[in-house]
């Protein structure tokens, strides 16, 4: 185009205003056209001008878009894009030092001697083309334009001290996305800008960065060319770059042209390097912030006269060299070697048989390559729109509509998206070319709607990867010195200016473990300093909470409900652990103290309820000597001692002592001093956290389930957990000390130098099977022989008027003599007998004697070799049944069984009577008064026939003993009485 006018070159550093320049002067016209380098450029000035004249008269022209209003005055264009023929009275050509461009010059150089209007003419750009210009422009007028800030060079910074209202420079998709994530991961996010995106993603990206939503914008040297943005930091991540051909530094003009984009208006700008990009050359930042560059020597070139007889002749005159000093050819281009690939194809070549033909084959030609995926697949695409333009004059719909729908999808990641971005600007831009296809306002509308849903779902993709909102949110509210508005749930989640940053658990805050990084110390700075308040209302709901809602753990720690508020600590005294609360710094001392103050409360006063006895005993100061040093011993122990331990204390206990001791609920058991009371589930729990904290334990043992008679014995255990737990090992298995003295008591009725069974009553209280009763009565001490004999079948009633056999063997024994109190010599405790058990002993005794037919007598079997008469057949055939049995004896040596009590006689090492016969008449001693066989238990005595005596007997081997007094204090005492008065 031509024209007569003014022709300008306003010339200088970028943030000098020459865009701005250029569309004033072109709204001081009637008609105008821009040209701009980028389309993402072209459409920030579009919106400016629309802003100012409305979009009635304003067009927007670029390869993918198409806006031409019918009433259009002002054109704004990508340079290919640009009309011709229309004699605007105003043209500007911006950033027009990309006529050295080795990829795009050539538009630009063609633009600079051929575009004009007819009024005036603007070209725009770097002092670099001033010469040039001058050379190839006659009646140019020069505009130097000044920086309306400075800028200056920072040096190398590491990403992570990156100032705020950064730009980072990539060269490549990969170090965009590479930056742009680790900014997420140590900044909160970063908007991501580059030359490939949409308009629509990119100017959403862009809105990321100006609204303060991210301080950092990642890009490609995109935004060197025209976009303004508030950016007060540029940072290279490189220093060469890939031109298309081969990797190569970057000039110094072009290092300024992107580090120039900071500082706007008249705030000062900075520029440096990050990353693995070396530090600038003195001399190059010298340059960048003085602005001087070695001026441009040639421009690129290529014909605008072409010749469309044949392909062969269109591609001559595309390569035609320049006539012009300073002008070389540019290189080959993507749409030449499109033209040569058609070209050489067969039924191109046929069609192409026309200038018009031509012609269409060249225009078909020019359609960007926007895929990037090879030259061949791009050359067959083309291919096929050029037989459907040249066979038909349009590209058929419905090939159209699969291409289009097979793009029309966002799913999938930012790789995807942005693939399917590149494809749909193919068919964008072929429809937006005039006669392409059947309706083009439908066409232009569904490629656009399909960009428009794919942008949308790239921009919704790159902030969910390369923005933290949560964090860029509370960072903006940080630097505003706001308040922040935090809410915590009934379930403890915080959210901080509507984002979830964490959990409050009791008074200690939890922040979101996604976080990492400068984030996450963002999140805890921002979600404390809202928290502070809460904090306050929290400890004042919790020091008015019931006992209820709070409880200890058995590793020691508080809880209030579900939430740890704190931790018990060893003190002073066993009963008075001290707590150590759980309360974030940023609370404050007062929620810390009132936190301390009502743990300290409810401890003290759960020990005092569960621990009562316990403490009635310490307090008793009517205890006096013996009595209060045992007392001692039993609040130290937490109310239970193993007797072994104190059995030199018990013994100098006088009865009146006991009975002092005794009225506090102290049982004096034959194994263990305890009070029963303790011996509850909530005591037994408390008591293991008190032990454990005493002992410095690292890990508390847990107590046993409760209502169990007998538990695993466990070896890991620390020393003395089982008799804090309740429980005495006994092999295999530990026994409950309370269930152990019921057994003692029972054992205390047997034979144990003979040898004797388990009743169905010892295997009930321990509800052990036989083989564990007698794992366990080999814990005990004693020693358990295994047999086995023929289990007796049930026998018929015998006759009325038959004479009842009774067997010495089931004559009830009575002690005489109070066991002997001590040890075995093996160390193993000896079970001794206990004050509360000689009443029921004493008991038995009166029993036997008043009611000598209580005792069952023990019915015989019949011989096997000499069956009953009238036993039937069958019976007699069926096959014999075997059942085990155990034979306990007390294995404790020389010390004597528990209870047992004193014998007529002594007993050697082997075991055997040495004079006298043996106090009780189950299978002890020898059986009759004079010698003879020995007498096992329930066997006959002398052969067979009819036993001498049929009727019980107490056999005694001493003078009679001293009937013993009833203690008044025993509960049983009044039933006592009343047996022996009957």
């Amino acid at each position: 185009m031509t024209g007569q006018g003014r022709i300008c070159a306003v010339l200088g550093p970028t943030n000098t205003g020459k865009t701005h320049y250029a569309i004033d002067r072109m709204l001081g016209h009637r008609t105008g056209i821009i040209g701009l380098p980028l389309r993402l450029l072209a459409r920030e000035v579009y919106d400016k001008i629309v802003a100012i004249r409305g979009p009635s008269v304003v067009a927007l022209v670029t390869g993918e878009e198409r806006i031409v209003p019918p009433r259009t005055q002002y054109w704004v264009c990508t340079v290919e894009a640009m009309p011709e023929g229309t004699g605007p009275d105003f043209l500007a050509i911006d950033e027009i030092q990309l006529c050295a461009d080795p990829e795009r010059g050539h538009v630009f150089t063609d633009r600079l001697l051929r575009a004009r209007g007819t009024h005036e003419t603007l070209f725009l750009g770097s002092d670099t083309m001033r010469s040039k210009i001058a050379d190839l422009v006659p009646g140019v007028q020069f505009m130097r334009r000044e920086r309306m800030s400075s800028l200056s060079y920072a040096g190398s910074k590491k990403i992570s001290r990156m100032p705020a209202r950064s730009a980072i420079v990539g060269f490549s998709v990969d170090n965009v996305y590479a930056i742009a994530e680790l900014l997420r991961r140590q900044k909160g996010g970063a908007a991501v800008v580059m030359g490939a995106l949409s308009p629509r993603t990119r100017n959403a990206q862009v809105e990321l960065y100006q609204n303060g939503d991210v301080d950092y914008l990642v890009a490609t040297d995109a935004i060197g060319m025209g976009l303004n943005l508030d950016i007060n930091h540029v940072a290279f991540s490189s220093l060469t770059k890939f031109d298309g051909r081969r990797m190569r530094m970057l000039m110094p003009n072009e290092l300024a042209q992107i580090a120039g984009r900071a500082g706007r208006g008249m705030s000062d700008g900075s520029f440096g390097v990050t990353g693995e990009a070396p530090p600038l050359d003195p001399e190059v930042a010298e340059a960048i912030m003085d602005h001087r560059f070695t001026p441009v020597r040639h421009l690129q070139w290529r014909n605008a006269a072409l010749n469309f007889a044949t392909p062969e002749a269109l591609i001559a005159s595309l390569e035609e060299p320049p006539r012009i000093e300073g002008l070389h050819r540019a290189r080959e281009a993507d749409d030449l070697i499109a033209l040569r690939n058609l070209s050489m194809d067969a039924e191109t070549r046929a069609r192409a048989s026309s200038p018009d033909a031509v012609r269409l084959l060249w225009d078909v030609c020019r359609i960007p390559d926007f895929r990037g995926i090879s030259h061949a697949e791009h050359s067959s695409l083309l291919m096929q729109i050029f037989a459907d333009l040249h066979q038909h004059g349009r590209v058929p719909d419905d090939w159209l509509a699969r291409q289009i729908k097979r793009i029309d999808r966002t799913d999938g990641d930012i790789d995807t998206l942005s693939k399917r971005l590149a494809f749909i600007r193919t068919w964008t831009y072929v429809a937006q070319r005039s006669g392409w296809v059947t309706d083009e306002n439908h066409w232009r509308g569904e490629t656009r709607a399909v960009e428009d849903r794919l942008s949308d779902a790239l921009h919704e993709r790159l902030t969910q990867r390369f923005v933290d909102r949560r964090t860029s949110v509370l960072l903006r509210r940080l630097k505003q010195k706001e308040a922040l508005l935090a809410e915590v749930s009934d379930t403890g989640e915080v959210t901080v200016e509507g984002e979830f940053v964490g959990r409050l658990e009791g008074f200690r805050f939890r922040q979101d473990a996604k976080a990492s990084g400068e984030e996450a110390k963002t999140i805890n700075r921002a979600a404390l300093q809202a928290l502070a308040p809460h904090f306050h209302l929290r400890a004042d709901k919790f020091y008015n909470a019931p006992d209820t809602e709070i409880d200890f753990t058995e590793q020691g720690g508080l809880m209030w409900g579900d939430q740890a508020v704190g931790k018990l600590v060893a003190g002073a005294d066993v009963l008075k652990p001290q707590v150590q609360v759980f309360v974030d710094d940023e609370a404050g001392q007062d929620v810390s103290e009132k936190v301390q103050r009502r743990l300290q409360h409810f401890i003290d006063r759960k020990i005092a309820a569960l621990f009562e006895p316990l403490m009635n005993l310490q307090r008793d100061e009517t205890l006096t000597g013996l009595a209060r040093g045992f007392a001692f011993q039993m609040i130290e122990g937490l109310g239970i001692l193993p007797r072994a331990q104190v059995a030199d204390d018990v013994k100098q206990l006088d009865q009146d002592a006991r009975g002092a001791l005794r009225k506090h609920g102290l049982r004096f058991g034959q194994f263990t001093i305890f009070m029963p009371l303790l011996l509850k589930p909530a005591p037994t729990r408390l008591r293991l956290v008190l032990w454990s904290l005493a002992n410095k334990l690292d890990e508390f043992p847990e107590a046993p389930p409760p209502g169990l008679v007998t538990v695993p014995s466990d070896a890991s255990a620390p020393e003395g957990y089982a008799t804090m737990a309740g429980y005495r090992v006994a092999g295999e298995r530990s026994i409950r000390i309370d269930m152990l003295e019921r057994l003692a008591d029972m054992l205390r009725a047997e034979d144990t130098r003979a040898g004797f069974e388990a009743k169905a009553d010892m295997l009930s209280i321990t509800g052990m099977t036989l083989d564990q009763f007698a794992d366990l009565m080999q814990g005990l001490g004693y020693k358990a022989d295994k047999g086995e004999r023929e289990k007796q079948r049930p026998v018929a009633a015998a006759p009325a008027e038959a004479p009842q056999v009774v067997d010495d063997s089931a004559v009830t024994a009575t002690p005489s003599e109070p066991a002997v109190e001590g040890a075995t010599p093996d160390g193993t405790p000896q079970p001794l007998e206990s004050d509360e058990t000689t009443a029921g002993l004493q008991t038995e005794e009166v029993l036997a004697e008043v009611a000598p037919e209580a005792t069952a007598p023990e019915s015989t079997a019949p011989e096997d070799d000499a069956p009953a008469a009238d036993t039937p057949a069958a019976a007699q055939d069926t096959a014999r049944e075997i059942e085990v049995f155990y034979t306990f004896t007390w294995g404790g040596g020389r010390s004597r069984r528990p209870g047992e009590q004193n014998q007529g006689g002594r007993q050697g090492r082997d075991g055997k009577r040495r004079g006298g016969d043996g106090p009780q008449g189950q299978g002890q001693g020898n059986g009759r008064r004079g010698g003879g066989k020995p007498q096992g238990a329930g066997g006959k005595k002398g052969g067979k026939g009819k036993p001498r005596d049929a009727g019980p007997k107490t056999f005694q081997s001493g003078p009679k003993r001293r009937e013993k007094q009833i203690d008044p204090d025993n509960p049983f005492a009044a039933a006592l009485k009343g047996l022996k008065t009957d």
